[in-house]
């Protein structure tokens, strides 16, 4: 009910904190089964600092699109091009759907169809059913990873772009995308690269020596990369980001925004009203750290994730799903609902999806908390005999 009289600020907080006191938190180690993160203190005192700034209306804020600029450059600078074109925006859902929009907006195909992996992440099903474009599921290898003879088999007039995967949501595989590139190329059709997890974990990963695919704008066929800085990039959410390799892309998908205070403008992402605070934060984290920060980061988290492999191995009755390609653990168990259920009972923040639990080993998950959690695991199973 809307209150009738306010309340004091005192009351207030006091009531969200009870209200949330049933939340987890990242910083007490229990999360082990999300992609988000707590964010790095810089990027949070940039946001309180600038929390009133709107993209949205760009002519207001003339500084902060300046920098939003800046940080989608230094962001297609990462991914491999020398000039990019994009924003930053709410996440990668909202990422997946604006490429899938460009991609629509500049086909004639009169029945549009984007074949994409079985392991794409459910964002694309918004974007399929918001956008009018049938969903053609190419099959997946062994290894989990999209199989390009059957996306090739399945290209058809109608398909206006294919859509590759850089650290699926569920196993952190990384696909074929050089294979993928060349089949775009040949077809002359665009290819979208979902990095949303993976943008800010492979390149720090391949400088560090371990073997993964190029998934880039080194790859002529990609047209288009999603990468979330809310992700292993630890700004505050939201913010994720979407780049273009060519201007028509962008093109595409604006629309005229003639009323607003700043000036009329041409938006192109979906949502109008943008919180400048999460470009800036953005900005402001790739400027800290820089590449060598992200790569300390990134490797910690790939060792981790390599540690916990191994001792999953030594626990009868877990196998793993397949070898971790990034800082993302998937394993089996026997009575896998029974053990999931009893470990969230006992606190711990996993999914279980497709039969396996994943782990992501973002920053804030340490050493000792996965220790705690083979522990509670091994007790659990045990129980289970």
């Amino acid at each position: 009910m809307f209150p009738k009289k306010g309340a004091s600020e005192e009351e207030v907080l006091k009531e969200l904190e009870e209200k949330t006191s049933m939340d987890l938190t990242f910083d007490s180690g229990r999360i082990l089964g999300s992609m988000c993160t707590y964010p790095h203190p810089l990027a949070v005192e940039v946001v309180r600092r600038y929390i009133d700034r709107n993209l949205g209306d760009p002519g207001l804020h003339v500084g902060s699109r300046k920098v939003e600029k800046e940080a989608v450059g230094m962001l297609s600078n990462l991914l491999g091009l020398k000039e990019g074109y994009g924003h930053i925006v709410s996440g990668g859902t909202e990422a997946n759907i604006l490429a899938v929009r460009a991609f629509r907006n500049l086909s004639d195909a009169e029945k549009p169809e984007l074949i994409l992996p079985e392991s794409a992440h459910f964002s694309f099903l918004k974007a399929g059913e918001m956008l009018g474009v049938r969903l053609v599921w190419a099959k997946l290898k062994e290894d989990y990873s999209v199989d390009v003879r059957d996306v090739e088999d399945k290209i058809t007039d109608n398909t206006i772009g294919i859509v590759g995967i850089a650290g699926t949501t569920g196993l952190g595989v990384v696909d074929d995308i050089p294979a993928l590139s060349d089949l775009a190329l040949d077809y002359g059709l665009p290819l979208h690269v979902d990095a949303a997890f993976g943008g800010f974990v492979i390149p720090f990963a391949k400088e560090l020596g371990y073997e993964l695919p190029d998934f880039d704008f080194t790859l002529k066929g990609v047209q288009s990369v999603t990468i979330d800085p809310h992700k292993m990039g630890m700004v505050p959410i939201p913010a994720g980001g979407i780049i273009f390799r060519e201007k028509r892309f962008l093109e595409a998908i604006s629309v005229p925004a003639p009323y607003l205070a700043g000036g009329k403008v041409w938006q192109a992402t979906i949502t109008g009203t943008r919180p400048g605070a999460s470009a800036l934060a953005v900005w402001a984290m790739i400027r800290h750290l820089g590449f060598e920060g992200y790569k300390e980061v990134v490797k910690h988290a790939m060792e981790l994730s390599r540690w916990f492999a191994g001792e999953l191995r030594r626990i009868p009755g877990v196998h793993l799903i397949r070898e971790p390609m990034l800082n993302i653990v998937s394993f089996g168990t026997r009575n896998l609902e029974e053990v999931e259920e009893e470990l969230k009972r006992r606190g711990w923040g996993i999914s279980a999806h497709r039969g396996y639990i994943r782990v992501v080993m973002m920053p804030h998950v340490r050493k000792e908390h996965l220790e705690e959690f083979l522990g509670d695991l091994r007790e659990v199973l045990k129980s289970l005999d």
